[in-house]
């Protein structure tokens, strides 16, 4: 289980402090977990919570000057990783990150071993060294390399632009490296999951030469532990003979395939890391110091023109989802209801994680509709129905509803979710009032060419509310038996009218069940109590929203 602590810098002075709960407020008022009672600070300024399996998240909660995690202003929940930056106001907190299940980093306490065995460079700092040379001899020879470096880098900077998928940034990576850097047979792509907050191992390629057969997928020929210690500290690595060193002593992959030559660096995007460029081989690195820091510039360089480019595709994708998800729940909810989801974030794999909530359930069916569409063409039932339910979805969503499904000429709807309403009694009451309304009005203006007549049905409890499907096709949808029973009552309902279950009844404002009368005890199939009904005593206009 991971270990969350701050080190926050007060007054000059640096302050460990312990997050001891899953929920940590910060902000300027005595009663939070974290007092900072400071100019900028808002009086409950962020909140750190933990979520799913040990992972910590921080969220700005309604700040006036905003809550930044590594120069970034948060806009929704965000997940922390070691050494993360926060900065509220003018308050700075570095990040500690304590999880034995994470991949350890390894300590570089000196910049190189004897003989240059292993190059630890800040990435911040590392030049362009592979255009330079120490003699005339080596200078005509190196520039040689340098300038078709350097050709190959404006190629692949042209060609990461375009590039519409992962595999395609990974495939240009591939061919340039594996042609200068003799020593590396293995390349990887790791990109960091936004959601976890780990290292993932996207694409892996191999020199035929040296492999006859792919790479595992699950990434166990990387070494973690590099990857995570380029990730952490920023800093680039490459070590001629990884046998030799004993910060790899503990570094199984490393050890047991006999790995000697390993080339690592970040994936720069402006301020931020979004993955790491990895590289191994079977054969130890004899070239000189400078030789090697120059390829392990080069392969910075070429790390940053990916990092812009994984970056950008990253974004492209994320966008991509968001639509594909804000289209799909369009068809179900109102668009105010749409972008407090999107904001909140609660989505997984673009689902709706199936849940219990008290809802209202309404059920509106047209009066006759079957011997009517017997005496129209389809092009003139389907022209009738998607008007009419074009209207009435208008009062649905007007009272933050959500659409389940159009059972042939029969609205089924609810209230209560996914955003919980205390009210979803009441909501739906004035939905359904509103629904009367405006079709009376339609068939007075003769909006539809034909008139029409509604009977509406709530009920209210508990239901299963999320998406339910396979993995060909997906509804979100309610389930259970306040549904079940919502269906039935709407059989018995006058043409014209509504009716709701006693449960619903209660559950309205006294104003509201002045407009109800009893209707009587109906037995329903599957339900062994009678049920007390209530019928709306007239068609009155839908009182005003509040």
């Amino acid at each position: 289980m991971a270990e969350l602590k701050l080190c926050v810098y007060l007054e000059n002075e640096e302050k460990i402090i312990p997050v001891d709960r899953d929920e940590f407020i910060i902000g300027r008022l005595p009663d939070n977990h974290l007092n900072l009672p400071y100019f900028g600070i808002s009086r409950y300024h962020a909140r750190i919570f933990k979520q799913g399996e040990g992972k910590w998240f921080i969220e700005d909660t309604g700040s006036k000057n905003g809550t930044f995690l590594n120069e970034t202003m948060l806009t929704s929940p965000a997940i922390l990783a070691h050494n993360d930056l926060i900065k509220l106001g003018n308050i700075d907190a570095r990040v500690i990150l304590d999880d034995s299940t994470l991949p350890k980093v390894i300590k570089f306490d000196q910049p190189e071993l004897d003989e240059g065995m292993t190059i630890v460079r800040n990435v911040n700092d590392l030049k362009e060294q592979w255009i330079q040379a120490d003699n005339l001899a080596d200078k005509v020879k190196r520039q040689e390399t340098s300038i078709a470096r350097l050709k190959d880098l404006v190629d692949i900077a042209q060609n990461l632009n375009s590039a519409e998928s992962i595999e395609e940034i990974f495939l240009a990576v591939k061919k340039v490296v594996f042609r200068y850097i003799e020593s590396m047979e293995r390349l990887g792509l790791l990109i960091v999951d936004n959601e976890t907050g780990d290292l993932k191992l996207f694409n892996g390629a191999v020199k035929e030469v040296y492999y006859s057969q792919p790479l595992p997928n699950d990434a166990s020929w990387i070494s973690r532990s590099i990857c995570q210690t380029v990730y952490v500290q920023k800093i680039a690595i490459q070590t001629s003979n990884a046998q030799l060193d004993e910060r790899f002593g503990n570094e199984i992959s490393i050890i047991t395939k006999d790995i000697h030559s390993v080339m690592a660096v970040p994936l720069w995007d402006e301020t931020k890391v979004v993955g790491v460029l990895y590289a191994d081989g079977h054969i130890p690195i004899s070239e000189s110091i400078q030789q090697k820091d120059e390829d392990l510039s080069f392969f910075s360089t070429l790390a940053n023109l990916v990092a812009s480019s994984v970056q950008r595709w990253l974004l492209t994708r994320q966008l991509r989802n968001e639509e594909k998800i804000r289209h799909r729940l369009e068809r179900y909810h109102s668009p105010a209801v749409v972008q407090q989801m999107m904001k909140a974030g609660n989505l997984s794999d673009t689902r709706l994680t199936p849940k219990e909530s008290e809802i209202s359930i309404m059920f509106a069916d047209i009066v006759g509709f079957t011997a009517l569409s017997e005496k129209l063409t389809p092009a003139k039932i389907s022209e009738l129905l998607n008007a009419f339910f074009e209207e009435m979805l208008q009062e649905v969503f007007a009272e933050g509803g959500t659409l389940d499904k159009f059972i042939g000429d029969c609205i089924m709807a609810f209230f209560g979710a996914p955003e919980p309403q205390q009210d979803h009694a009441e909501r739906a009451f004035r939905a359904a009032k509103g629904m009367l309304d405006r079709l009376a009005k339609i068939n007075t203006n003769k909006v539809l060419f034909h008139p029409l007549e509604l009977r509406i049905a709530i009920n209210s409890g508990k239901a299963v509310v999320g998406d339910v499907g396979s993995t060909l096709r997906v509804d979100y949808t309610v389930l259970g038996s306040t549904i079940n029973l919502a269906s039935r009552m709407e059989s018995i309902c006058p043409p014209g009218k509504l009716i709701v279950s006693e449960t619903t009844y209660k559950m309205l404002q006294p104003s509201q069940r002045l407009e109800l009368e009893e209707m009587g005890e109906y037995r329903f199939k599957g339900i062994d109590q009678p049920i007390p009904i209530y019928l709306i005593t007239k068609n009155l206009l839908a009182t005003k929203r509040q």
